[in-house]
């Protein structure tokens, strides 16, 4: 039985009968549809934190799914799963390889800056300022393109990159 029909969340049966009532009204193929279905219990599934039943569903989303623009919300829900278990290479392999596919994911460049800032913490701990500061030269280059893109968004980012002098 698919998640999306056993889920007890209201807000999560609530968005399952939404996208249901909008998968038989706007035109789409049944590959389109069940792509969706595991993108959709994907979401669940990570929502609860059960990210390896949200890979199988992500993974079977992305085999389905031939539109771009989707593919990068699953690459990023990907990335995200990685970014939680504190995988951060596999992290932003998919949140790269999301941004191929749609270069206006704010969050995809506010994460790898989050990733970057983190390893660059890492460096100044281990006693290495040299490489905190190209660490923390590329964070301030992905929230630069996260805030260029929501400009009202990213506040502490912002304020990190005035205090940093890395704000232009």
């Amino acid at each position: 039985m698919p998640r999306s029909r056993i889920n007890g969340n209201f807000i999560d049966k609530t968005f399952s009968i939404v996208a249901n009532i909008l998968l038989r009204i706007i035109p789409t193929t049944s590959g389109e549809k069940e792509a969706f279905t595991y993108y959709r219990d994907g979401m669940s599934a990570q929502s609860e934190g059960n990210y390896a039943e949200a890979l199988q569903n992500y993974y079977e989303a992305m085999r389905l799914e031939i539109d771009p623009y989707d593919r990068s919300y699953i690459l990023y829900n990907i990335g995200l799963i990685h970014t939680s278990n504190g995988e951060h290479t596999k992290a932003l392999e998919y949140y790269f390889r999301a941004l191929e596919r749609n270069p206006f994911l704010p969050q995809a460049f506010n994460n790898m800056a989050v990733i970057c800032h983190y390893r660059g913490e890492q460096a100044i701990q281990q006693g290495d300022s040299e490489i905190a500061e190209a660490w923390f030269d590329q964070a301030a280059e992905y929230w630069k393109q996260a805030i260029t893109l929501t400009p009202g968004n990213y506040i502490e980012a912002q304020n990190w990159l005035r205090i940093t002098g890395r704000f232009e």
